[in-house]
Parts: structure tokens; sequence; C-alpha cells
């Protein structure tokens, strides 16, 4: 069985978590990723601190695992979902969009393993400098709000300069994406779009059944023009806000507003039309539903069975 010092540093039997996603990753579904071995992540995306408290109280009656909060740094109630998490003493936080530096300390004081995504080399010794006890390079074939660089050029970069446990994520969706991340130098990988088709996940069956369809092809990046670039399935809203943001005819500000609100009518009410469907460009891997714990049993037999092969091969 793969295990990494990874697992050792957070109490988990498989090296691996479920990316924190927006209206995707909350209680029941961390709860049952913990629950089978890996790490869970409940999302604090734009909510409220009070929504958080809910979600992590409501997912320790679901399991005595170690699990963890996301929290994006740009949302207005980030300062107060930071105090939350300090109080409720989660395991582990992961941050994304911005620098969580200011709220490290008061983190680390309540005994949070502090994990943030990153998307180069640079953020990667910021977050060093200040204290993080492993990092996410997540390379730009993740869904969501993605940097420049691909998983296979990054994450190498970032393990050579981290004295710490590094997580491979983006393009990773079977166990030959984990057997590369670690050859890589990974210790563990961070995986969304295979997640979104868990059993407990409560999104919209639309979505489960667009990313079911995705082919290689299937995801498109917008946002760019406006410095957020977000990777997402092919659909009207996405091929429509593709084409605006090429156009000088309609401003920054109507092009920001044309998003708002989009993923929810994806995630809660499954309009395939009018949501925009975040997914990574493993969607074309991902053939069937599966319970967390089958997508991790499956997963990390896999990559367990390639690196014996390939230690075979180098032998032979």
């Amino acid at each position: 069985m793969i295990k990494t010092p990874l697992c050792g540093l957070l109490g988990i039997e498989y090296p691996i978590f479920q990316g924190g996603m927006a209206w995707v990753s909350e209680a029941g579904l961390a709860a049952a990723v913990s629950e089978a071995g890996g790490l869970g992540i409940i999302s604090a995306m734009n909510a409220e601190a009070a929504y958080v408290r809910e979600q992590i109280r409501l997912a320790k009656t679901l399991t005595d695992k170690p699990f963890g909060v996301n929290i994006m740094l740009m949302s207005p109630h980030s300062a107060a979902v930071a105090a939350c998490v300090a109080e409720e003493k989660v395991a582990v936080v992961t941050t994304g969009a911005g620098n969580p530096a200011k709220y490290m300390k008061e983190w680390q004081a309540a005994g949070i393993k502090v994990i943030p995504v990153v998307a180069s080399v640079a953020m990667t010794k910021l977050m060093l400098r200040a204290g993080a006890a492993a990092v996410v390079a997540e390379g730009c074939e993740s869904g969501g709000h993605i940097g420049e660089l691909t998983t296979m050029a990054l994450v190498p970069q970032v393990c050579d300069v981290a004295d710490v446990p590094v997580l491979a994520a983006g393009g990773i969706g079977d166990g030959r994406g984990v057997a590369a991340a670690l050859m890589l130098g990974a210790q563990g990988v961070q995986l969304g779009t295979r997640f979104l088709v868990a059993r407990e996940c409560k999104i919209h069956q639309n979505y489960k059944n667009m990313v079911l369809r995705a082919g290689d092809i299937g995801t498109i990046t917008t946002g760019r023009r406006l410095g957020h670039t977000v990777r997402s399935l092919k659909n009207a809203f996405s091929r429509k806000y593709f084409t605006a943001e090429t156009s000088a005819a309609i401003s920054d500000e109507e092009l920001e507003a044309r998003a708002v609100g989009a993923l929810r009518l994806a995630a809660v009410e499954g309009d395939e039309k009018n949501g925009c469907f975040l997914a990574g460009q493993i969607a074309g891997l991902v053939q069937k539903e599966q319970t967390a714990a089958e997508i991790i049993r499956e997963i990390f037999a896999e990559a367990e069975e390639i690196l014996n092969g390939a230690t075979q091969w180098l032998t032979a």
C-alpha cells in the first residue's frame, strides 16, 4: 500500500485530498472522503462564518477522522472564517486566491496544519517562509481558478525548493496520475473533478452527467481578461462568455457581472445552459459514479500496480 510522510503528518491512510470546490465540497462529501482514508475538505467559498461553522460541526458528527476547510482569501468574509476555523480547531486549512500569511500564526496556534495551494515557485517560497506545513502545487489542467504552469512543469520545480511535503493537483484523475505525481517528487495528490461524481457529492445530477459526457477537449478557459482565469466545461454559458471577453463592446464590469451566480446555477439547479460547470481536463477520464471509498481504493490500487511494474521494467 502506498504511504508517504504526508500520511503520518496528517493522520490519514491514503495521501490524497479532496479539493475544496465551491457549492460542491460540503460536510457530507468531506466526511465521506475522510472516512475512506483521505482528507476531505469543506469549501468556505464566499459564505459567512456561520455557514462554515455549521458545516464543520456537521462533519464532526459524520466522522472522527481529520478533515480540512478551504478558504478562498478573496471572499469578503475571509477574516471571520479564518477566526472560525481557529475556534473550531479543524485539522487542516487549505487556501487559495490570495496570501494567507496574516492568518497563519492564529491557525498554527490552534494546532492547524496550513497547506496553501500554490501555482508558482515564488508563491511556494513565500508560503514556506510563513510556516506552511505542506503545499499543493496545482497546475492549469485543474478546474476552477488556475495559474499558467502545467502540473508536469510546476510540481518538480516546487519540489526542488520545498522542504515540506508537496501535493500535486491538476490533471490527476486515476492511478496513472498518482504514480506520475509521486515520480515527480510529490508526496500526495489533490483531486477535485473525480470527486464530482462521488455518490456522496450532492451537486445536481445534471452536473454529474455533464462530467461523465465530457471528452478530452470538453473544457474551456475564460476570465483571462479579468486576471482570474477559470476552467469549466464547454456549454452555452462558457462559450458565450469566452466570445464576450474578446469583444471591446463589453466593459470589464459587465463581463464580471455575467458570472455572478453561474456556479450556483450549475451545482444547485443543474442549469445546463446558463450554469458555469467547473471541471478539470481529466473529465474525459471519468466514466462512472462511485462512492468516495471506491474512488480512492481504485486509484491507489492502480497506482501501486503501475509503480511495482515500473520497478520490474527498470530492473529487467
